[in-house]
């Protein structure tokens, strides 16, 4: 094994809808973790993994620190509590896009009670914004890393989506790893069950182009996922039978769409992105279920995995 090979553990926090998801996929080169214009999609720690031949950094994404107005909120805000102390490094990602607020100064304290990671500073989505403006962006963040008492180790600011100092920001999370063993295969990109890549993938497609009031109110749950029996080995066929759960029968009808057009726009999309995930032929089977007020109710969100 080489001596100097590095391996652990980021993850990116920030407020909801901050480029964590975006961001995560870039360094990974490919998509790991939903993304979507409607904050809050991110519910659960998934991780990207970035090998190189001097390290591998394992990229743990986790849902926008908020004020929380439900159950699911408490717990989703527990988790990334959790995820902080357990990580090498922090990112703290800020977009440019938008000035450094209350809920920047809220998460950046609580980061400065909780956790004694090395702590950078990611300002996310450049190419939204003037040079001038990431430099006021940038002397606003070591301010309040002044003012909450957090040292930064790093301020980077990035594009994921044009790809500007991604590499750079590889290469300064993994200086700050320590020295050892490789944790995943070369060719593994994430340590999710196939099964939750597809339910997030479907989920993503769900949330796209609906209303602002349904992002919190679907899950995703694959029922059953196996290769379809006695088909020839060259034409292989993935079932996958899900059901996307709602909590009122109103939304029901908006997730299904004008004689279920809406649903079937949102199997072809996701059908795509598993398949690209994946690399093989799938035939996806979606329902749309009711559990009624199921974010508030302890027992329905056991079941729906959270």
């Amino acid at each position: 094994m080489n001596d100097d090979f590095r391996s652990g553990f980021a993850c990116f926090v920030g407020r909801p809808n901050a480029g964590k998801s975006t961001l995560t996929n870039a360094l990974v080169g490919q998509k790991v973790v939903i993304t979507s214009d409607k904050p809050q999609t991110t519910r659960t720690v998934v991780r990207g993994i970035v090998t190189r031949p001097d390290a591998q950094l394992i990229l743990v994404d986790t849902p926008g620190l908020h004020r929380p107005r439900t159950l699911l909120g408490e717990r989703l805000n527990d988790l990334v509590r959790t995820t902080w102390s357990e990580v090498d490094v922090v990112g703290v990602c800020f977009p440019a896009d938008e000035k450094v607020g209350p809920g920047d100064r809220f998460l950046v304290s609580e980061l400065a009670k909780a956790t004694r990671s090395t702590r950078f500073a990611i300002v996310t989505k450049t190419d939204l914004v003037a040079p001038e403006r990431i430099a006021e962006h940038l002397l606003d963040v070591a301010e309040l890393g002044r003012q909450t008492g957090v040292e930064w180790a790093e301020i980077v600011p990035v594009s994921a989506v044009a790809g500007d100092q991604v590499a750079l920001l590889a290469d300064l999370l993994v200086a700050q790893l320590p020295v050892g063993p490789q944790l995943y295969p070369d060719d593994e990109l994430s340590d999710e069950p196939e099964e939750h890549l597809a339910a997030e993938l479907i989920r993503e497609a769900a949330l796209d182009g609906v209303r602002d009031e349904l992002p919190h109110s679907i899950a995703v749950v694959v029922e059953e996922m196996r290769m379809r029996e006695g088909r020839p080995e060259d034409k292989p066929l993935l079932d996958i039978h899900a059901n996307l759960y709602v909590e009122r029968s109103s939304q029901k009808g908006i997730v299904i769409g004008h004689r279920g057009q809406r649903l079937k726009d949102v199997g072809r999309r996701a059908r795509t992105q598993i398949e690209a995930l994946l690399g093989v032929p799938v035939y996806l089977d979606l329902h749309v279920k009711i559990a009624k007020d199921w974010q508030r109710d302890p027992r329905q969100l056991r079941k729906l995995g959270f």
